[in-house]
């Protein structure tokens, strides 16, 4: 009998369950999890719905490393990007925003900027790539904020260069429009751009970057910018219900992560130019070449299908996972998944990743 999707989903599910070594992601039991954070607290007092102890300090952190007057730590990064965008379009008095059209902001929160907040989207463009002065030129009239992701993930981890970067930002200060970063992996972008993160954040009026993605974070994230701005920000906060009556869980695992972490980003970076190699040695393609972050996508020459099965197949077999699902790719007959190099991805010697990898493509 063929193997359906729901059968392959759910023996995935209970792989993944039993599994004691993982390749990426950020994996241990939550008993052990929650003693990390009792042991990572620095705080005496817990914050009150988001003010004092440990996110306080955070605030204050994550503007010292932004080089901004200040931040603003926030349950999610949805909320943090919707309520400065939010700002900017009251403050200008229009609703336009320029955005990318693989922006996470309009590809995965189910259009809420136009369905909660009424903005209007310009997108910039929807090629795979980052977008061009030229082509915010090309959209007329006064806009309120203008974005970049950075890195736009749905690409597949593209970033600008420097000088593109530069340039982009000087053409949003031209013509006087807030250039807003969304940086939910701004902390991974920073060895390819070879300039530190104050030096990326000054480029534009305000960033957002994320807690529980590669620096292991529970959830999170932080928007640093101008006084008068983040002040704003925080009542949309409290309009979107997000001064929940105690924050410090996440506030802690944030500044271990930034502590722990975030040092390790070269490290992380390396590592992933590494495997790229390592993988097309086995007959794999990867994007973009070389990787321009820890994150990169992999193109198996397999149906998406079947080197699923194999992916799920080997996880029982050897109790280890290496990768997500896979999916389909442009090519008939090809597959891709993302490869996101994190603190366990250095645990593993190169050639027994590529090794891994090799035995999805035995037929």
């Amino acid at each position: 009998m063929a193997t359906t999707s729901d059968d392959l989903r759910a023996r995935r599910r209970a792989a993944a369950a039993n599994c004691e070594r993982w390749l990426s992601g950020h994996k241990a039991p939550v008993r052990t999890r929650l003693q990390e954070l009792v042991e990572a607290a620095t705080e005496e007092e817990a914050d009150g719905y988001g003010a004092g102890g440990d996110v306080t300090v955070l605030e204050q952190e994550v503007a010292d490393l932004l080089g901004k007057p200040a931040a603003v730590f926030m349950p999610t990064g949805i909320m943090a990007q919707q309520s400065v965008l939010r700002v900017y379009a009251d403050r200008a008095g229009t609703s336009r925003v320029a955005v990318h059209g693989l922006s996470h902001l309009l590809v995965h929160e189910l259009n809420a900027l136009e369905e909660v907040h009424g903005l209007r989207i310009e997108r910039l463009t929807s090629e795979p790539r980052q977008p061009r002065p030229d082509e915010l030129a090309a959209i007329p009239g006064k806009l309120a904020a203008v974005t970049l992701e950075l890195p736009l993930r749905d690409a597949g981890f593209v970033l600008p260069t420097w000088d593109e970067l530069v340039v982009f930002a000087e053409s949003c200060a031209k013509r006087g429009v807030p250039l807003h970063l969304d940086g939910a992996r701004l902390w991974e972008s920073t060895p390819y751009l070879e300039h530190s993160f104050a030096e990326v954040a000054a480029l534009a009026s305000s960033v957002y970057v994320s807690f529980y993605k590669v620096l292991g974070g529970l959830s999170g994230a932080a928007l640093a910018g101008p006084e008068d701005v983040i002040a704003e920000v925080r009542r949309w906060q409290r309009r979107l219900g997000g001064n929940m009556y105690t924050l410090f869980p996440y506030a802690v695992s944030a500044r271990a992560g930034l502590r722990t972490v975030l040092p390790r980003m070269g490290d992380l970076y390396q590592r992933a130019v590494e495997l790229s190699m390592a993988l097309q040695s086995e007959g794999f393609r990867v994007f973009p070449e070389p990787p321009q972050t820890n994150s990169f996508r992999v193109y198996a020459p397999r149906a998406a299908e079947a080197i699923d099965v194999a992916s799920v197949e080997r996880m029982e077999r050897t109790r280890e996972a290496i990768c997500p699902p896979w999916r389909p790719a442009d090519v008939p007959g090809w597959s891709w998944a993302e490869l996101v190099v994190t603190p366990n991805t250095l645990d593993w010697q190169v050639d027994e990743v590529a090794k891994a990898y090799g035995e999805l493509l035995e037929q």
